[in-house]
Protein backbone atom coordinates (compact mmCIF):
# COMPACT_ATOMS: atom_id res chain seq x y z
CA UNK A 1 0.00 0.00 0.00
CA UNK A 2 3.00 2.28 0.44
CA UNK A 3 3.73 2.89 -3.21
CA UNK A 4 0.42 3.69 -4.19
CA UNK A 5 -0.04 6.01 -0.96
CA UNK A 6 2.81 7.97 -1.96
CA UNK A 7 1.98 7.66 -5.95
CA UNK A 8 -1.36 9.42 -4.84
CA UNK A 9 -0.17 12.32 -2.43
CA UNK A 10 2.52 13.42 -4.54
CA UNK A 11 0.11 13.58 -7.85
CA UNK A 12 -2.27 16.03 -5.50
CA UNK A 13 0.92 18.15 -4.63
CA UNK A 14 1.64 18.45 -8.57
CA UNK A 15 -1.91 19.74 -8.73
CA UNK A 16 -1.88 22.29 -5.95
CA UNK A 17 1.37 23.61 -7.29
CA UNK A 18 -0.03 24.02 -10.69
CA UNK A 19 -2.88 25.27 -9.63
CA UNK A 20 -1.77 27.86 -7.58
CA UNK A 21 0.75 29.11 -10.55
CA UNK A 22 -3.16 29.61 -12.36
CA UNK A 23 -4.68 31.19 -9.77
CA UNK A 24 -1.95 33.64 -9.72
CA UNK A 25 -2.55 34.15 -13.35
CA UNK A 26 -6.00 34.75 -13.19
CA UNK A 27 -5.34 37.25 -10.08
CA UNK A 28 -3.25 38.99 -11.61
CA UNK A 29 -4.75 39.48 -14.80
CA UNK A 30 -8.18 40.75 -12.48
CA UNK A 31 -6.99 42.50 -9.87
CA UNK A 32 -7.20 45.39 -12.00
CA UNK A 33 -11.26 45.37 -11.38
CA UNK A 34 -11.38 44.33 -7.86
CA UNK A 35 -13.06 46.76 -5.45
CA UNK A 36 -10.03 45.78 -3.07
CA UNK A 37 -7.25 44.50 -5.04
CA UNK A 38 -4.60 44.25 -1.96
CA UNK A 39 -6.64 41.54 -0.87
CA UNK A 40 -6.33 39.17 -3.91
CA UNK A 41 -2.76 39.83 -3.46
CA UNK A 42 -3.24 39.26 0.26
CA UNK A 43 -5.06 36.01 -0.69
CA UNK A 44 -2.86 34.62 -3.06
CA UNK A 45 -0.14 35.47 -0.46
CA UNK A 46 -1.96 33.02 1.82
CA UNK A 47 -2.63 30.22 -0.96
CA UNK A 48 1.17 30.21 -1.67
CA UNK A 49 2.19 30.08 1.90
CA UNK A 50 -0.51 26.93 2.33
CA UNK A 51 0.65 25.24 -0.74
CA UNK A 52 4.22 25.20 0.92
CA UNK A 53 2.87 23.99 3.48
CA UNK A 54 0.77 21.51 2.75
CA UNK A 55 2.87 19.92 0.09
CA UNK A 56 5.31 19.41 3.40
CA UNK A 57 2.74 18.25 5.81
CA UNK A 58 0.83 15.82 3.44
CA UNK A 59 4.34 13.71 2.18
CA UNK A 60 4.73 12.12 6.13
CA UNK A 61 1.63 10.03 6.79
CA UNK A 62 1.94 10.56 10.03
CA UNK A 63 0.54 13.90 10.01
CA UNK A 64 -2.28 12.94 7.37
CA UNK A 65 -5.01 13.19 10.27
CA UNK A 66 -8.31 14.95 10.68
CA UNK A 67 -6.64 18.12 12.01
CA UNK A 68 -4.68 18.84 8.85
CA UNK A 69 -7.72 17.80 6.49
CA UNK A 70 -9.58 20.10 8.21
CA UNK A 71 -7.33 23.02 8.29
CA UNK A 72 -7.24 22.35 4.23
CA UNK A 73 -10.55 22.42 3.47
CA UNK A 74 -10.86 25.62 5.64
CA UNK A 75 -8.46 27.67 4.30
CA UNK A 76 -9.77 26.74 0.62
CA UNK A 77 -13.29 27.86 1.85
CA UNK A 78 -11.98 30.96 3.71
CA UNK A 79 -10.23 31.99 0.64
CA UNK A 80 -13.28 31.39 -1.32
CA UNK A 81 -15.32 33.20 0.74
CA UNK A 82 -12.60 36.15 0.57
CA UNK A 83 -14.15 36.47 -3.20
CA UNK A 84 -16.81 38.35 -1.80
CA UNK A 85 -15.14 41.15 -0.16
CA UNK A 86 -12.33 41.41 -2.79
CA UNK A 87 -14.40 41.35 -5.93
CA UNK A 88 -17.15 44.02 -6.88
CA UNK A 89 -20.95 42.75 -6.50
CA UNK A 90 -21.16 43.40 -10.38
CA UNK A 91 -18.24 41.07 -11.40
CA UNK A 92 -19.44 38.12 -9.09
CA UNK A 93 -23.01 38.82 -10.65
CA UNK A 94 -21.53 38.57 -14.20
CA UNK A 95 -19.45 35.10 -13.23
CA UNK A 96 -16.24 35.64 -12.64
CA UNK A 97 -15.03 32.49 -10.96
CA UNK A 98 -13.50 32.95 -7.29
CA UNK A 99 -10.43 34.12 -6.58
CA UNK A 100 -8.48 30.87 -6.23
CA UNK A 101 -10.37 29.45 -8.57
CA UNK A 102 -9.32 25.35 -9.45
CA UNK A 103 -6.73 25.84 -6.59
CA UNK A 104 -8.86 24.85 -3.82
CA UNK A 105 -10.11 21.22 -5.99
CA UNK A 106 -6.74 20.74 -3.68
CA UNK A 107 -8.64 20.28 -0.84
CA UNK A 108 -11.25 18.03 -2.28
CA UNK A 109 -8.65 15.86 -3.84
CA UNK A 110 -7.08 15.36 -0.48
CA UNK A 111 -10.32 14.39 1.25
CA UNK A 112 -10.92 11.70 -1.33
CA UNK A 113 -7.28 10.00 -1.31
CA UNK A 114 -7.45 9.78 2.46
CA UNK A 115 -10.95 8.94 2.74
CA UNK A 116 -12.56 7.64 -0.03
CA UNK A 117 -15.87 8.80 -2.37
CA UNK A 118 -17.73 10.01 1.06
CA UNK A 119 -15.08 12.06 2.69
CA UNK A 120 -14.74 13.27 -1.14
CA UNK A 121 -18.26 14.76 -1.64
CA UNK A 122 -18.38 15.72 1.91
CA UNK A 123 -15.74 18.26 1.05
CA UNK A 124 -16.87 19.07 -2.32
CA UNK A 125 -20.07 20.08 -0.96
CA UNK A 126 -18.44 22.45 1.61
CA UNK A 127 -16.39 24.12 -1.04
CA UNK A 128 -19.78 24.23 -2.69
CA UNK A 129 -21.80 26.26 0.76
CA UNK A 130 -18.67 28.53 0.77
CA UNK A 131 -19.29 29.47 -3.17
CA UNK A 132 -23.19 29.98 -3.08
CA UNK A 133 -22.41 31.91 -0.25
CA UNK A 134 -20.20 33.83 -1.68
CA UNK A 135 -23.36 35.01 -3.97
CA UNK A 136 -25.38 35.09 -1.00
CA UNK A 137 -22.87 38.14 0.71
CA UNK A 138 -22.35 40.11 -2.94
CA UNK A 139 -26.59 39.94 -2.96
CA UNK A 140 -26.76 39.55 -6.86
CA UNK A 141 -29.83 39.27 -8.29
CA UNK A 142 -29.27 36.82 -11.07
CA UNK A 143 -28.70 33.77 -9.13
CA UNK A 144 -25.39 31.59 -9.59
CA UNK A 145 -23.54 31.97 -12.81
CA UNK A 146 -22.46 28.84 -15.11
CA UNK A 147 -19.50 29.30 -14.50
CA UNK A 148 -19.94 28.82 -10.33
CA UNK A 149 -22.18 26.22 -11.36
CA UNK A 150 -20.07 24.52 -13.43
CA UNK A 151 -17.41 24.59 -10.78
CA UNK A 152 -19.44 23.19 -8.19
CA UNK A 153 -20.25 20.45 -10.60
CA UNK A 154 -16.76 19.53 -11.56
CA UNK A 155 -16.15 20.15 -7.30
CA UNK A 156 -18.40 17.42 -7.03
CA UNK A 157 -17.01 15.14 -9.74
CA UNK A 158 -13.63 15.15 -8.47
CA UNK A 159 -14.34 13.89 -5.00
CA UNK A 160 -16.91 11.29 -6.69
CA UNK A 161 -14.29 9.72 -9.64
CA UNK A 162 -10.60 10.32 -7.44
CA UNK A 163 -12.49 8.32 -4.08
CA UNK A 164 -13.97 5.91 -6.14
CA UNK A 165 -10.57 5.30 -8.19
CA UNK A 166 -8.63 5.43 -4.98
CA UNK A 167 -11.19 2.76 -3.39
CA UNK A 168 -10.41 0.39 -6.72
CA UNK A 169 -6.75 0.37 -6.53
CA UNK A 170 -6.43 0.01 -2.77
CA UNK A 171 -8.66 -3.13 -3.50
CA UNK A 172 -6.41 -4.46 -6.55
CA UNK A 173 -3.19 -3.45 -4.67
CA UNK A 174 -4.95 -5.83 -1.64
CA UNK A 175 -5.78 -8.56 -3.56
CA UNK A 176 -2.00 -8.58 -5.45
CA UNK A 177 -0.61 -8.72 -2.30
CA UNK A 178 -2.75 -11.99 -1.00
CA UNK A 179 -2.04 -13.44 -4.26
CA UNK A 180 1.63 -12.54 -4.21
CA UNK A 181 1.49 -13.98 -0.05
CA UNK A 182 -0.20 -17.38 -1.66
CA UNK A 183 2.43 -18.09 -3.77
CA UNK A 184 4.73 -17.58 -1.69
CA UNK A 185 3.12 -19.62 0.73
CA UNK A 186 3.29 -22.51 -1.84
CA UNK A 187 6.54 -22.42 -3.30
CA UNK A 188 7.77 -22.52 0.61
CA UNK A 189 4.90 -25.89 0.73
CA UNK A 190 7.09 -27.31 -2.32
CA UNK A 191 10.73 -26.45 -1.14
CA UNK A 192 9.65 -28.02 2.30
CA UNK A 193 8.42 -31.12 0.59
CA UNK A 194 11.41 -31.66 -1.39
CA UNK A 195 13.35 -31.67 1.92
CA UNK A 196 11.72 -33.72 3.79
CA UNK A 197 11.76 -36.39 1.01
CA UNK A 198 15.27 -36.17 0.74
CA UNK A 199 15.98 -36.56 4.05
CA UNK A 200 13.45 -38.14 6.81
CA UNK A 201 10.47 -39.46 4.22
CA UNK A 202 13.81 -41.65 2.54
CA UNK A 203 14.70 -42.30 6.29
CA UNK A 204 10.81 -43.55 7.38
CA UNK A 205 10.53 -45.52 4.35
CA UNK A 206 13.88 -47.52 4.72
CA UNK A 207 12.69 -48.25 7.98
CA UNK A 208 9.72 -49.71 7.29
CA UNK A 209 10.88 -51.82 4.64
CA UNK A 210 13.89 -52.95 6.62
CA UNK A 211 11.34 -53.80 9.41
CA UNK A 212 9.05 -55.93 7.30
CA UNK A 213 12.20 -57.52 6.10
CA UNK A 214 13.60 -58.62 9.81
CA UNK A 215 10.33 -59.38 10.94
CA UNK A 216 9.51 -59.72 14.96
CA UNK A 217 9.98 -56.29 16.85
CA UNK A 218 11.46 -54.79 14.05
CA UNK A 219 8.29 -55.15 11.74
CA UNK A 220 6.56 -53.17 14.67
CA UNK A 221 8.71 -50.18 14.40
CA UNK A 222 8.64 -50.31 10.44
CA UNK A 223 5.03 -50.17 10.83
CA UNK A 224 5.24 -47.01 13.24
CA UNK A 225 7.56 -45.54 10.65
CA UNK A 226 5.08 -46.25 7.91
CA UNK A 227 2.59 -44.15 10.15
CA UNK A 228 4.87 -41.49 10.55
CA UNK A 229 5.60 -41.67 7.10
CA UNK A 230 2.42 -41.35 5.95
CA UNK A 231 1.80 -38.12 8.32
CA UNK A 232 4.85 -36.36 7.46
CA UNK A 233 3.35 -36.41 3.70
CA UNK A 234 -0.16 -35.15 4.63
CA UNK A 235 1.84 -32.29 6.86
CA UNK A 236 3.54 -31.12 3.04
CA UNK A 237 -0.23 -29.31 2.73
CA UNK A 238 1.05 -26.40 5.11
CA UNK A 239 2.22 -23.38 4.15
CA UNK A 240 4.58 -21.28 5.94
CA UNK A 241 6.30 -18.17 4.99
CA UNK A 242 8.44 -18.46 2.34
CA UNK A 243 12.47 -17.61 2.70
CA UNK A 244 14.38 -15.16 0.58
CA UNK A 245 16.23 -17.05 -2.03
CA UNK A 246 19.64 -15.99 -2.02
CA UNK A 247 21.47 -15.41 -5.56
CA UNK A 248 25.15 -16.18 -4.74
CA UNK A 249 28.05 -16.47 -7.10
CA UNK A 250 29.02 -18.80 -9.90
CA UNK A 251 29.78 -22.40 -9.46
CA UNK A 252 31.59 -25.57 -11.01
CA UNK A 253 29.02 -28.02 -11.44
CA UNK A 254 30.93 -31.06 -12.61
CA UNK A 255 32.79 -30.93 -8.81
CA UNK A 256 29.21 -31.63 -7.33
CA UNK A 257 27.86 -34.47 -9.79
CA UNK A 258 31.64 -36.18 -9.52
CA UNK A 259 30.92 -36.44 -5.77
CA UNK A 260 28.27 -39.52 -6.57
CA UNK A 261 30.79 -41.37 -8.27
CA UNK A 262 31.18 -45.15 -7.07
CA UNK A 263 31.11 -48.38 -8.19
CA UNK A 264 27.62 -48.14 -9.32
CA UNK A 265 27.36 -44.62 -10.22
CA UNK A 266 29.55 -43.42 -13.99
CA UNK A 267 29.78 -39.69 -13.65
CA UNK A 268 31.04 -38.50 -16.76
CA UNK A 269 31.86 -34.28 -17.28
CA UNK A 270 33.09 -32.00 -20.07
CA UNK A 271 37.26 -31.24 -19.58
CA UNK A 272 36.42 -27.65 -18.92
CA UNK A 273 34.24 -25.73 -16.56
CA UNK A 274 30.59 -25.90 -16.40
CA UNK A 275 28.92 -23.02 -14.60
CA UNK A 276 25.72 -22.33 -13.20
CA UNK A 277 24.87 -19.61 -10.45
CA UNK A 278 25.56 -21.02 -6.55
CA UNK A 279 22.08 -21.53 -6.19
CA UNK A 280 20.82 -22.92 -9.40
CA UNK A 281 23.99 -25.77 -9.14
CA UNK A 282 22.96 -27.25 -5.89
CA UNK A 283 19.57 -27.39 -6.97
CA UNK A 284 20.54 -29.71 -9.87
CA UNK A 285 23.00 -31.50 -7.35
CA UNK A 286 20.24 -32.00 -5.47
CA UNK A 287 17.61 -33.05 -8.45
CA UNK A 288 20.65 -35.74 -9.36
CA UNK A 289 20.94 -36.78 -5.84
CA UNK A 290 16.90 -37.67 -5.78
CA UNK A 291 17.09 -39.58 -8.81
CA UNK A 292 19.97 -41.65 -7.86
CA UNK A 293 18.50 -42.30 -4.75
CA UNK A 294 14.89 -43.55 -6.64
CA UNK A 295 17.58 -45.36 -8.40
CA UNK A 296 18.19 -47.27 -5.30
CA UNK A 297 14.95 -47.72 -3.70
CA UNK A 298 13.59 -49.18 -6.49
CA UNK A 299 16.12 -50.63 -8.73
CA UNK A 300 18.07 -52.58 -5.60
CA UNK A 301 21.57 -52.07 -4.45
CA UNK A 302 23.03 -54.43 -7.91
CA UNK A 303 21.50 -51.87 -10.94
CA UNK A 304 24.00 -49.05 -11.96
CA UNK A 305 23.77 -45.38 -13.10
CA UNK A 306 25.50 -43.18 -15.20
CA UNK A 307 25.58 -39.42 -15.34
CA UNK A 308 26.15 -37.14 -17.66
CA UNK A 309 26.84 -33.71 -17.71
CA UNK A 310 26.70 -31.58 -20.77
CA UNK A 311 26.91 -27.88 -21.27
CA UNK A 312 25.17 -26.55 -24.92
CA UNK A 313 24.55 -23.23 -26.43
CA UNK A 314 20.80 -23.20 -25.12
CA UNK A 315 21.23 -24.34 -21.39
CA UNK A 316 22.97 -27.27 -19.05
CA UNK A 317 22.10 -31.05 -19.59
CA UNK A 318 22.68 -33.39 -17.20
CA UNK A 319 21.13 -37.09 -17.84
CA UNK A 320 20.38 -39.95 -14.98
CA UNK A 321 20.16 -43.16 -16.70
CA UNK A 322 19.66 -46.79 -14.73
CA UNK A 323 20.20 -50.29 -16.16
CA UNK A 324 17.21 -51.16 -13.74
CA UNK A 325 13.61 -52.56 -14.06
CA UNK A 326 12.29 -49.74 -15.92
CA UNK A 327 8.49 -48.34 -15.47
CA UNK A 328 5.57 -48.69 -16.55
CA UNK A 329 3.69 -46.33 -18.45
CA UNK A 330 1.41 -43.87 -15.92
CA UNK A 331 3.44 -45.16 -13.00
CA UNK A 332 4.97 -41.63 -12.02
CA UNK A 333 1.34 -40.67 -12.35
CA UNK A 334 -0.05 -42.58 -9.49
CA UNK A 335 2.43 -41.88 -7.23
CA UNK A 336 2.03 -38.57 -7.24
CA UNK A 337 -1.44 -38.97 -6.77
CA UNK A 338 -0.74 -41.53 -4.15
CA UNK A 339 1.48 -38.72 -2.29
CA UNK A 340 4.93 -40.08 -3.40
CA UNK A 341 6.44 -37.03 -4.61
CA UNK A 342 9.92 -37.87 -5.24
CA UNK A 343 9.89 -37.36 -9.10
CA UNK A 344 7.23 -34.46 -8.78
CA UNK A 345 8.98 -32.40 -6.12
CA UNK A 346 12.81 -33.37 -5.71
CA UNK A 347 13.51 -33.88 -9.15
CA UNK A 348 10.75 -31.47 -11.48
CA UNK A 349 10.06 -29.12 -8.85
CA UNK A 350 13.79 -27.97 -8.50
CA UNK A 351 14.42 -27.79 -12.12
CA UNK A 352 11.27 -25.91 -12.69
CA UNK A 353 12.09 -23.45 -10.44
CA UNK A 354 15.33 -22.71 -12.02
CA UNK A 355 13.18 -22.48 -15.23
CA UNK A 356 14.02 -25.87 -16.77
CA UNK A 357 12.61 -28.90 -18.04
CA UNK A 358 12.96 -32.74 -17.20
CA UNK A 359 12.30 -35.41 -19.75
CA UNK A 360 11.44 -38.79 -18.33
CA UNK A 361 11.96 -42.16 -20.72
CA UNK A 362 10.86 -45.70 -19.49
CA UNK A 363 9.83 -48.64 -20.10
CA UNK A 364 9.43 -52.32 -18.68
CA UNK A 365 12.91 -54.44 -19.09
CA UNK A 366 14.63 -51.17 -20.74
CA UNK A 367 15.82 -49.29 -17.19
CA UNK A 368 14.74 -44.97 -17.00
CA UNK A 369 16.52 -41.64 -18.32
CA UNK A 370 15.74 -38.56 -16.41
CA UNK A 371 17.30 -35.52 -18.60
CA UNK A 372 17.36 -31.71 -16.86
CA UNK A 373 17.82 -29.11 -18.66
CA UNK A 374 18.58 -25.37 -17.07
CA UNK A 375 19.38 -22.25 -19.07
CA UNK A 376 22.80 -20.63 -18.16
CA UNK A 377 21.16 -18.10 -16.27
CA UNK A 378 18.09 -19.35 -14.39
CA UNK A 379 14.90 -16.70 -13.81
CA UNK A 380 14.80 -16.27 -10.01
CA UNK A 381 10.86 -15.51 -10.72
CA UNK A 382 8.95 -18.87 -10.27
CA UNK A 383 8.77 -21.73 -12.76
CA UNK A 384 5.88 -23.26 -14.50
CA UNK A 385 4.98 -26.27 -11.86
CA UNK A 386 4.64 -30.03 -12.68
Amino acid sequence: MMGLEVALWRAVAVYRGLALVYAAVVIAMNSGGYAHPAGGWAVLAAMSAWTAYAVHAFSDPRRRGWPLLAADLAVAAGCVLATAWVETAANIAAGRPTLPVSWVAAAVLSWAVAGGRRLGLTAALVLAAANLLVHAIAETSGGIGSTTFNGIVLLFLAGLVVGHVVRLAREAEARLARAVELESANRERDRLARGIHDSVLQVLAMVQRRGGELGGEAAELGRLAGEQEAALRALIGTAPAAPARAAGADADLRPLLTAHASTSVTVSTPATEVRLPAHAAREVAAAVAAALDNVRRHCGDAAHAWILLEDGADGVTVSVRDDGPGMPAGRLDEAAADGRLGVAQSVRGRVADLGGTVAIASAPGEGTEIEMTVPHRPDPRPGPRP
